[in-house]
């Protein structure tokens, strides 16, 4: 929906017929009403595949959300299946396929497509780089909590702002009128403004009604903003002219940036702002928090790209020049919807900066002056639809608007639960006696970030404490004394507080008792083992016959550890308690053999992307290669590890229709012994 509302408050993006005779098609392609042209191209479509059909068909079904018909369509154009010699395209078609494959998820294929179009620019972006900043999107900790609000309706709303106790938000829900006029692109009513009273809880306590005249009228009204005394209200708004629409040499109505002052019980008739420009649009209104900028988005000249950010200083009794928010804010693609937080942050919505799909929420903080590089809001406020125009109305509570529902925006109400900027936090750590609680001196200790790069090593004196700022997110902290066993800790850093870690070790235990009679003769009896193999190969013969731990086993020529199976659950990686039984009976076993070498091969099930699943194992393998390191006290270079995606399954799963269980007997680990002689 948000792509319709964009153009509403925008130029409209209409095609040039250059043929003689307009199709029906073509004619309601023009008035702007997608899903009448859409399907007169389909007809046109099966009798000439012709290149312009291809790109309204595209537009057509991209405008009216119709995704998936949209991506087949631009693959059709991009690939040059049209009867037209010349197989040139614009280069928009590019980004609208990356964005039309990214909100159906398909972001391995889609990234390839934003590649194209910025190469085509004269911008380099690496395909591995940007699926993994994706899947971070994805996977990271959320920082807010959300729910729909209670005055959504079935047609469209976005843009609410809270004022005193009530809501004030744009809609194109249905008028009373009986003969009113709908918008030919929606088949739905034209945007007006709306208010609501509600409670504490933002509960719905009155009817919903539209503002008076002259806010609303016959034409579109879009996001707005108050001034912080409600005296003033600034409103995108239909360029018009004594009540007419004014339209700009290419027959487009654009958008422009009125405001009106609210005295004597009545708002005052509209009053255009001097800076808009002809043949431009001007929308999203924002104010800073001291009121003494307007903010906006504009497709004028002299930008970045289609639409971008600016802001005008608000003097006495003009305005200055519309200033550009700069390169850091700014792409060649759209920026809409900011707005200035309290303190001074920049939320915005863009397509153009990395993202789940179609237009995502941003933040960039504002420092010493000047604007960050944009941090995406990552799930759950962003998904792979249009989501925007985010809108704090306290320190932590606020709204935004979506159309995840994948029919028309819907408002959200929202609470910001973490820290959305990168801080350092205090964490302190103690390595203590796991009986006595005393601390223990002189004691090796190595912390490590996710990437098992090393943060901080040190052999602690009496104190055995130590403090590190650290950023929110997982390490690691091994600790070694020559009378305990030693020891690791996963540390998970918290937002917002300092914490305090302690590492527990226990005492070495006494040497552990004579082994039990060798049954060394049934196990070559049930294995059918050729007693010649002891003086052929006895290192080999040694592994097949030992009773203690877990047996080696010869399948195919090669020796596997037979275990029992290690599971993960469904998108994690982490190693789970009953799987720490059975690797620690491995590395007790591997320990009596410092000559053998392990392949700890990982396998997932077939839910998620190829590549999503390939990285899981990847990640799966290498955890199990780590507790058996850091917990085994396994020396790592004797462990290789690989991971194998969803491509070796025990079960096959077409179409993903395998129960819970089958899926986790695709999510296992196997143990190879490559390697168990010493060297010459």
């Amino acid at each position: 929906m948000i792509n319709r509302i964009i153009v509403i408050l925008s130029i409209l993006f209409v095609q040039v017929v250059t043929a003689q005779q307009k199709t029906r098609a073509d004619r309601f392609f023009e008035k702007g009403d997608y899903i009448n042209a859409a399907l007169y191209y389909e007809e046109e479509l099966k009798k000439e595949q012709s290149k312009k059909a291809l790109e309204n068909i595209s537009l057509a079904y991209y405008n009216t959300f119709e995704y998936r018909k949209a991506a087949r369509y631009l693959k059709q154009l991009i690939n040059g299946k049209f009867s037209e010699n010349d197989k040139s395209y614009d280069n928009i078609y590019n980004f609208k396929l990356y964005q039309t494959l990214s909100a159906l998820g398909e972001y391995d294929t889609a990234i390839n497509y934003l590649k194209r179009f910025k190469a085509n620019n004269n911008i380099e972006i690496n395909t591995d780089e940007a699926i993994e900043t994706i899947e971070t999107f994805k996977l990271k900790n959320p920082d807010y909590i959300i729910e729909k609000s209670q005055f959504n309706s079935t047609a469209s709303e976005f843009g609410a702002v809270k004022f005193g106790d009530s809501v004030y938000f744009t809609s194109d829900r249905e008028t009373k009128s009986l003969f009113g006029k709908t918008y030919k692109w929606t088949h739905q009513s034209f945007l007006d403004i709306y208010a609501v009273k509600v409670n504490e809880d933002l509960g719905v306590v009155s009817e919903v009604k539209p503002m008076p005249k002259p806010i609303n009228s016959k034409l579109h009204e879009g996001n707005f903003c108050f001034t912080k005394d409600g005296n003033t209200i600034y409103i995108s708004k239909s360029n018009v002219l004594d009540g007419k629409k004014q339209f700009d040499d290419n027959d487009n109505n654009n958008i422009h940036l009125y405001k009106s002052i609210f005295s004597d019980g009545k708002w005052s008739e509209l009053e255009k702002l001097p800076f808009n420009t002809d043949g431009f649009s001007y929308q999203h209104p924002a104010l800073s928090p001291d009121g003494s900028k307007l903010y906006f988005s504009s497709n004028r000249e002299g930008g970045f790209g289609n639409f971008d950010l600016y802001y005008v200083d608000i003097k006495p009794s003009e305005y200055s020049e519309p200033i550009n928010l700069g390169a850091t804010i700014n792409t060649e693609n759209r920026e809409h919807f900011p707005f200035i937080s309290d303190k001074g942050h920049l939320f915005f919505a863009s397509n153009g900066h990395l993202g789940l799909g179609m237009l995502d929420n941003f933040v960039s903080e504002f420092i010493e002056g000047k604007f960050e590089s944009p941090v995406n809001l990552g799930v759950p406020i962003n998904s792979p639809y249009d989501d925007f125009n985010l809108i704090y109305h306290n320190s932590q509570e606020g709204f935004f608007a979506s159309n995840r529902n994948r029919r028309n925006d819907d408002i959200f109400l929202f609470e910001q639960t973490g820290e959305i900027f990168i801080r350092e936090y205090i964490n302190n750590f103690e390595i203590r006696d796991a009986e006595t609680k005393a601390l223990i001196p002189n004691t090796e200790v190595e912390l490590l970030d996710k990437n098992t790069e090393v943060l901080y090593n040190n052999t602690l004196g009496e104190t055995a404490s130590f403090s590190k700022n650290l950023l929110e997110g997982n390490y690691i902290l091994r600790a070694k004394n020559e009378d305990y066993i030693s020891n690791v800790l996963n540390v998970k850093v918290l937002e917002k507080q300092d914490q305090q870690h302690v590492l527990f070790l226990k005492k070495l235990p006494p040497p552990p008792p004579p082994p039990p009679v060798d049954p060394v003769d049934i196990i070559i009896a049930e294995k059918g083992i050729d007693k010649e193999l002891e003086e052929k190969d006895p290192e080999r013969f040694k592994l097949l016959t030992d009773p203690e731990g877990p047996p080696v086993v010869e399948k195919d020529g090669k020796l596997f550890f037979e275990l029992k199976p290690i599971y993960f659950d469904f998108d994690m990686w982490n190693i789970r308690q009953d799987s720490k039984v059975i690797l620690d009976e491995l590395a007790s076993k591997l320990e009596r053999y410092p000559n053998v070498h392990l392949k700890i091969s990982s396998h997932t099930d077939s839910r998620g992307t190829a590549r999503y699943n390939q990285i899981l194992s990847e990640r799966r393998a290498e955890s199990t290669r780590n507790y058996l390191a850091l917990e085994g006290y396994i020396n790592a270079r004797r462990l290789q590890f690989e991971g194998f995606g969803e491509l070796q399954p025990i079960v096959s799963c077409p179409l993903n229709n395998c129960t819970d269980e089958e899926h986790q007997l695709n999510r296992r680990s196997e143990f190879e012994i490559i390697e168990y002689k010493k060297e010459e």
